[in-house]
């Protein structure tokens, strides 16, 4: 396909409802969605896309329940520790975007080695968005900036986009949010200026492929013109 966006960003909604309408416990429908992301995103690498991101756990998240944080931090360490040997066959470099505050020491260990050995990998970069906010990025990036003594009329978009978490990370040609909610959600707010929309009526842990395959075709459709 000659149209392929160079960065998908997928909001991952419609766990829980997946869970609900299928009568399971909320974390088996976290469970599906973390099988829904390795189908999801290793067919948008086949496909071309050299960066994918994913809306893992937004800083808001931290007001579900104990029991619910404790499941999604368990997903994210299987994530970060198990599956590694997998991204390291599949030649994947593995982020993490988001702020370190409040974050535990074996979160943050386990983050920092998972990037730190797939620092070299080159086959496409894997991007999950945990503890992240848009605006919190903007005003971390902002404070770096200030930090740095930069004057006023030096500060620029180019400026603030060097200072974003992992700033190498290009905006996002696509987003696409499952569950039938139209709605960023805080996600890739600076990278989302011009980014392509595409809602999809239905709960993240039924992606698969084919999903890909149709998402694709729908972007290859859409004309991009960027203001002018």
């Amino acid at each position: 396909m000659s149209d392929v966006p160079a960065h998908i960003g997928y909001i991952l909604d419609g766990n829980r409802r997946w869970a609900k309408e299928h009568g399971l416990p909320q974390y088996e429908g976290h469970l599906a969605g973390y099988n829904a992301v390795q189908e999801v995103t290793r067919a948008s690498f086949e496909a071309g896309v050299r960066y994918v991101s994913v809306y893992a756990f937004s800083t808001e998240n931290w007001k579900r329940t104990e029991k619910e944080v404790s499941k999604l931090m368990g997903l994210l360490l299987r994530t970060l520790v198990a599956d590694l040997p997998t991204f390291q066959e599949n030649n994947i470099r593995l982020r993490v975007l988001g702020s370190r505050a409040g974050v535990s020491e074996k979160i943050l260990t386990a983050i920092d080695k998972a990037e730190s050995e797939t620092a070299s990998n080159t086959g496409g970069d894997f991007a999950i968005c945990f503890n992240y906010g848009g605006e919190i990025e903007i005003v971390e990036a902002v404070k770096k900036i200030v930090q740095s003594g930069v004057q006023p009329e030096d500060v620029t978009p180019a400026l603030i986009a060097e200072n974003l978490y992992s700033p190498d990370i290009p905006p996002c040609d696509l987003i696409v949010r499952t569950s039938g909610e139209e709605r960023l959600s805080g996600f890739m707010l600076w990278r989302a200026a011009y980014s392509e929309l595409l809602f999809l009526d239905k709960n993240w842990p039924e992606m698969t492929k084919a999903d890909v395959v149709s998402i694709l075709e729908t972007y290859a459709q859409r004309h991009r013109r960027f203001g002018k």
